[in-house]
């Protein structure tokens, strides 16, 4: 079902179409933009609050700035879908994260207008910074560079670095900030606090648009009458406010709280701001999911992609099953980690701005102050971890696989150096489905196996994530223990089984063969119980090993294993460079054995979005690819294809 656009919509393919409106018709437009978007993600799903929460701000920005030659740079991505739709991508964007289709993120190869690729948080300001820097150094001095950042975003490390890297540039950077007091889940921290209060001083605000008018109005006699009113401007900060502008301190003009839903007053605003030269801020403050009102007055981490909905009655639409469902592996680990924290009390929780998202809000609801959101500073989970655990307790750190990226510097210099028993949990290991490869956690297993001082461990299903977590709460006085699971559901339905301890590096037989062996780490091994099912009905008798660790590997059992077998497959959902399949290589060669190895995984190049069994017949591991593949090496064709 194709969505129609409202009348001023249906006629805008780029942002020159945009400039030909009336400002007095803009009103109207970003009302359409509103209802298309709220149309399209009601029907196919995707993120919602973000986008609705900019729809005025993108207008503006598109209306008065020359994009894409004026550059702009959306922070984290997930607020760009009116950016796309303005910037002919309108018709195609029911195809928004499906396979095949427009990524939910800006994309640099998908459009011009897209000057940044993004998905991670916090990088729009120095994305934009540099591009800043070399248009200077073209002597491009007229050229624009906007970036949007969020208040959650700008808590992550490396937006403080652009910030203070902005401050002392002399470049021509417009920063704004989204201020919705939202990432996915609430905002934490003393940012939020010093952004609460500038915003609901009403004082300052009185006093600065006084300010800002009188500005307008001096503009046309030239610099020294626009330094006069900025040195007023700052008295008036730093005597009103009950600390000292933090932005002003890092040298960039501040502007605002504005109103980020007057889309008039924006583009007054951007067209004054155009004529400012030097780095500068401006303060927006808006509300995710305005203008569709369960969004505004629900939950907002729930409408934050929320899938399918009822766009009238709000009513968010839920799979039902006739039978129970195994649950999500996030669940999982949060009843399990609550479950363990109730008998040992050293035990404490972190997440980097994901409870939701990783369920550690179940330990942080019941154990609040057992449980740590740190917001959008990966680098400083990690960190904080280390230091918790050199004081006797046990930290459970959990962070998405493709955000771990961001903190790898402190596993090997603050955990893994210093051999601190840290416990990294690694939500959505392998492919992260319809969010694409800003998100897929294809790299973790190769980017630690290289580190000494970690286990590296993978349950095939919720009974072994439950036993893998709690041989991890186990005493032990070193080594960081890594435990990666994928997003979504496991194959239990009846999961919350009595937890064992597990020897570390240890695997187990899953099925026995003689054909040949197939090796697995981690959910990907029940496509090989499905593909050996399948096999062993055409004749095909091949043996399955469950490895559970990747470091250390069982010897022992790859002892048995190269003795028996001279065809070996190796399946990981996770990059075959450096990854399980090239340890088991590794294995083989140290030990002077010879056989034939078919590694299966995410291949050397970048997989774009999909639901992640489209992605895995992509790749060639899912069950028909493992049946295929098998076939080829044992040059035995099955009689028909699963």
């Amino acid at each position: 079902m194709l969505i129609t656009p409202g009348k001023l919509l249906a006629n805008i393919n780029s942002p020159d179409d945009l400039k030909k409106l009336d400002q007095a018709q803009l009103v109207q437009l970003c009302e359409e933009l509103r209802h298309f978007i709220i149309d399209n993600v009601s029907v196919y799903g995707g993120h919602f609050g973000a986008s609705l929460g900019v729809v005025e701000l993108t207008v503006a920005l598109h209306y008065v700035f020359n994009t894409p030659s004026d550059q702009l740079v959306w922070d984290v991505g997930h607020q760009a879908y009116g950016h796309k739709i303005l910037t002919g991508r309108r018709d195609q964007f029911h195809t928004n994260r499906v396979y095949n289709g427009i990524s939910g993120f800006p994309k640099r190869k998908e459009s011009d207008y897209d000057a940044f690729g993004v998905g991670h948080s916090s990088t729009s300001v120095s994305a934009a910074l540099g591009m800043a820097v070399a248009s200077k150094y073209k002597n491009e001095e007229n050229k624009q560079h906007i970036a949007v950042i969020g208040d959650g975003a700008l808590t992550g490390g490396i937006a403080f670095e652009g910030l203070n890297h902005a401050g002392v540039s002399d470049s021509n950077v417009l920063i704004i900030l989204n201020d919705n007091c939202m990432s996915i889940d609430p905002n934490v921290g003393a940012l939020k606090d010093y952004l609460t209060d500038i915003t609901t001083s009403r004082t300052y605000n009185k006093l600065k648009d006084d300010v800002w008018n009188l500005l307008g109005k001096l503009s046309s006699f030239g610099k020294s009458a626009q330094e006069i009113v900025s040195k007023v401007e700052n008295g008036i900060k730093s005597t009103l406010l009950s600390q000292s502008n933090l932005f002003e301190s890092l040298n960039l003009r501040y502007f605002g709280p504005v109103d980020g839903h007057d889309v008039n007053h924006l583009v007054n605003i951007f067209n004054d701001l155009k004529n400012i030269k030097g780095p500068k801020i401006l303060h927006c403050v808006t509300v995710k999911g305005k203008g569709y009102g369960p969004a505004e007055k629900g939950n907002a981490t729930t409408w934050h992609a929320p899938g399918t909905f009822d766009k009238i009655t709000g009513e968010i639409f839920k799979k039902v099953h006739e039978k129970p469902q195994p649950p999500k592996y996030q669940d999982v680990f949060g009843h399990t980690l609550v479950e363990l924290a109730r008998k040992n009390d050293k035990i404490v929780g972190i997440t980097p701005a994901m409870p939701s998202g990783s369920s550690m809000n179940i330990m942080m609801k019941e154990m609040p102050d057992r449980a740590f959101d740190v917001g959008i500073a990966e680098q400083h989970a990690v960190t904080f971890s280390a230091g918790l655990a050199t004081q006797g307790l046990i930290p459970f750190c959990n962070i998405y696989s493709s955000f771990m990226q961001r903190a790898y510097d402190q596993v090997v210099h603050d955990v893994c150096i210093q051999n601190l028993p840290v416990n990294f949990c690694l939500d959505r290991a392998g492919f992260a489905g319809a969010d694409g490869p800003t998100h897929h956690g294809a790299y973790d297993i190769a980017f630690f196996r290289c580190i000494p001082n970690i286990v590296i461990a993978s349950p095939m299903d919720e009974s072994e994530l439950r036993n893998l977590m709690y041989t991890a709460q186990l005493p032990r006085t070193e080594l960081a223990f890594s435990i990666r699971y994928p997003r979504g559901q496991g194959v239990m339905a009846q999961w919350q089984t009595p937890m064992e301890a597990i020897t570390i590096g240890t695997g187990r037989k899953i099925r026995d063969g003689e054909e040949l062996a197939i090796l697995t780490i981690g959910h990907i091994g029940n496509y090989a119980v499905t593909a050996c099912e399948a096999l062993a009905e055409r004749g095909v008798d091949v043996a399955h090993y469950d490895m559970r660790f990747v470091k250390p590997l069982d010897e022992e059992m790859l002892h048995e294993i190269f003795s028996r077998f001279k065809k070996v497959v190796t399946i990981e959902d996770g990059c075959i460079q450096g990854g399980f399949g090239t340890a088991i290589l590794e294995f083989m060669a140290d030990h002077n054995y010879q056989a034939e190895i078919k590694r299966l995984g995410i291949p050397d190049r970048i997989v774009e979005h999909g639901e992640q069994i489209e992605l895995h017949r992509e790749c060639g591991f899912d069950p028909d690819g493992i049946v295929r593949t098998v076939a080829e090496m044992l040059e035995r064709v099955p009689s028909q294809s699963r």
